[in-house]
């Protein structure tokens, strides 16, 4: 997969929800970004493709809780980044989230705050994310690798709590 950078207007962006089929490529973006992928399920999770003429350039998922999302594996290519893809991406995922009944939607972030707070997305402790989230494959992870409590955690709440 190799995204070759083209000029603004001629560039044909695609978002799409992901099949299983579709986590291979999932994978590789994430690989490609320097970004973790061992929890990375299609199980209980929705993810999207954002394709830049064709060839996937950037991916986000949602693992769903009771009430509650959270967004994960947000990786946009180095050579595709700047053109929105992100802010697309984040927007699918929060109206699927709304779409979907949640009231909240959380996060991990350690280096990206500012760009969350874009969206409306505030800190909290990670212990009330994993309360709100018990059962998503990032969570447990978090749990089992005792990585979560050194973590970061971001909180938007829906409708009215922030503008995306």
């Amino acid at each position: 997969m190799t995204y070759i950078p083209a000029p603004l207007d001629t560039v044909h962006v695609k978002l799409r929800q992901a099949v299983p089929a579709d986590f291979p490529t999932i994978i590789e973006l994430l690989t490609r970004c320097e970004m973790h992928s061992s929890s990375v399920t299609p199980e209980g999770s929705t993810y999207w493709i954002a394709d830049l003429n064709g060839v996937p350039g950037g991916c986000i998922g949602l693992e769903h809780g009771e009430g509650a999302s959270l967004i994960r594996s947000t990786a946009v290519l180095p050579e595709a980044r700047s053109q929105g893809l992100g802010r697309a991406l984040v927007a699918s995922a929060l109206t699927y989230a709304s779409l979907r009944g949640d009231r909240t939607v959380y996060l991990f972030s350690q280096e990206a705050g500012d760009y969350w707070r874009r969206f409306g997305f505030v800190p909290v402790g990670a212990d009330e994310l994993a309360a709100a989230l018990p059962n998503t494959p990032q969570v447990q992870s978090g749990l089992l690798k005792g990585w979560i409590e050194r973590e970061q955690a971001w909180k938007r709440v829906l409708g009215g709590g922030g503008g995306a």
